[in-house]
């Protein structure tokens, strides 16, 4: 049994997360607001995109990890629906199957939350999005160094750094990347993101003295967008507090105070439907660091439930 922690008691002051878990199959059991969970044990578009697997072990280090945070909201409850493994290296299919759970489970009023798995998440996670809200606009916000937008190499395929590529084919990209590095993105990355009309703030606008100005940029995207979807890749942050990723980041940002007013800011936001986090790798994770900053990224969200 992964969702397990310390037990102080059954009244409600008393509850942990795994407290308010419940291991579900049938997706008729959803009701308006719940949490809904599925991992999405792949790697697949890692290793296509030559980065170092592991990712797919991640879901359930961050199931254990989260177990044992506090329920701050009396009206928190999180519907479980298991992992989802990437069979003969079918990664295309992977996406698809995942894109369909995430369609019941946003038709039905649920909020969809994903433990990657490599970036390749963010696609499928998305185009599920998409198929329950065809006619919505639409706004991710990306959480990351790296644009993830290269253009499919047909001989390989998607992989977990085609995502944004992939959506900017499908019509008008509404995006916003937070954290972006300019050492972590060629030229061509930056100009097929400025092609596409891709917004971004930079790993080095992220701090204090600069939040007047960055305030604006998240609010007008927020009020551009009817549905906002919000994905984390964990090798934004420094390998101080998150060494285990695929691609190490020695000069990424923090959780510190400036990232969290504005990560807040953005989980506050009613229109906020569906978050992920990726790309952690346990394998290389010290002390389960990255693990446990992930879970707390997504506890935020869930600390605000209605």
């Amino acid at each position: 049994m992964i969702w397990q922690g310390r037990f102080d008691g059954d009244e409600p002051l008393y509850h942990r997360i795994f407290q308010r878990v419940s291991l579900e199959e049938n997706y008729d059991n959803i009701l308006k607001n719940d949490f809904v969970l599925h991992g999405f044990a792949v790697d697949e578009g890692v290793k296509r995109n030559k980065g170092i697997v592991g990712a797919k072990d991640a879901p359930d280090v961050m199931r254990k990890n989260m177990s044992n945070f506090p329920v701050i909201n009396p009206n928190f409850n999180l519907k479980d629906f298991g992992n989802i493994n990437c069979e003969n290296e079918d990664l295309e299919h992977t996406q698809n199957k995942l894109a369909d759970k995430v369609q019941l489970v946003l038709q039905k009023g649920g909020k969809s939350v994903v433990f990657g798995g490599g970036h390749e998440v963010m696609f499928a996670h998305y185009s599920g999005i998409k198929k329950a809200f065809p006619t919505q606009k639409i706004g991710i916000i990306n959480i990351d160094a790296h644009f993830d937008n290269r253009e499919i190499d047909p001989t390989i395929g998607a992989s977990s750094g085609t995502g944004f590529w992939q959506v900017a084919q499908e019509g008008n990209i509404h995006s916003l990347h937070i954290g972006i590095q300019r050492n972590s993105n060629t030229l061509k990355l930056f100009d097929t993101a400025h092609q596409a009309g891709i917004k971004y703030i930079l790993a080095d606008e992220l701090f204090f003295e600069n939040l007047p100005t960055l305030y604006p940029k998240i609010e007008d995207f927020i009020s551009e967008s009817d549905v906002i979807y919000l994905t984390i890749c964990m090798d934004v942050f420094n390998v101080a507090i998150a060494p285990g990723v695929s691609a190490l980041a020695y000069n990424g940002i923090f959780a510190d105070a400036s990232f969290m007013h504005i990560f807040r800011k953005i989980i506050q936001s009613e229109k906020l439907m569906a978050m992920d986090v990726a790309e952690i790798n346990p394998s290389y994770d010290t002390n389960e660091i990255t693990s446990r900053l992930a879970g707390s990224l997504v506890n935020e969200w869930f600390m605000l439930a209605e």
